[in-house]
């Protein structure tokens, strides 16, 4: 069996303009410690990462706790903002319409592709093996609904709130098995607008 931990970041700063670049808050910090805790009894054999600061940070500790290095993938990034914002409604619009980006923009299925890339990559490298991945919050949104793809919007706003939030993926070979939640800390998202949410 080989299984993915998926680490979706602790809590950034959103108003930072750079989305490559953008920290963790101090809660954000202190929250990643929770991170190392559930993993720290879990043999961990490889570590990749979205090359974006708030995943690396957000996994740094718990990588260095097992003896391993940070390996980055530029597939594993967050979604291109456009132009249109994050509106709540504009989230909807996206995960209706796959195919849907604003100007500047990524689309859902965009983002799937590369992602899933990588992880269909790390599945072939480690087969058997235990994997940490630091990821985000739509990145990660549609690799699950690759695999289950009764994973719609409602999932996706589900676990919008979550950061950090792990959930390990097992696979045969790189047949999909089955998932498991790990922890989840809830954090409010603030880089929508939050009255349309429902």
């Amino acid at each position: 069996m080989t299984k993915l931990y998926f680490v979706r970041h602790a809590q950034p700063v959103h108003g930072w303009e750079d989305d490559r670049t953008r920290p963790l808050t101090v809660e954000g910090k202190r929250d990643r410690e929770q991170v190392e805790v559930t993993l720290q009894e879990i043999t961990l054999d490889a570590a990749v990462c979205s090359p974006y600061t708030r995943s690396i940070d957000t996994i740094a500790a718990c990588a260095t706790a097992h003896g391993l290095e940070i390996r980055l993938d530029e597939r594993l990034r967050e979604r291109q903002k456009g132009k249109s914002g994050n509106g709540y409604g504009m989230f909807r619009k996206r995960w209706d319409d796959f195919d849907y980006h604003e100007e500047g923009g990524e689309s859902i299925h965009m983002v799937q592709e590369r992602n899933v890339q990588a992880v269909k990559q790390i599945l072939q490298e480690y087969n058997g093996k235990s994997v940490l991945i630091g990821t985000h919050g739509t990145a990660l949104s549609t690799i699950l609904n690759y695999y289950e793809p009764s994973f719609c919007c409602k999932d996706f706003l589900r676990i919008i709130d979550y950061m950090p939030y792990i959930i390990c993926l097992t696979f045969e070979d790189e047949t999909y098995v089955g998932k498991e939640e790990l922890l989840v800390v809830e954090k409010e998202f603030k880089g929508a607008q939050r009255a349309d949410k429902q």
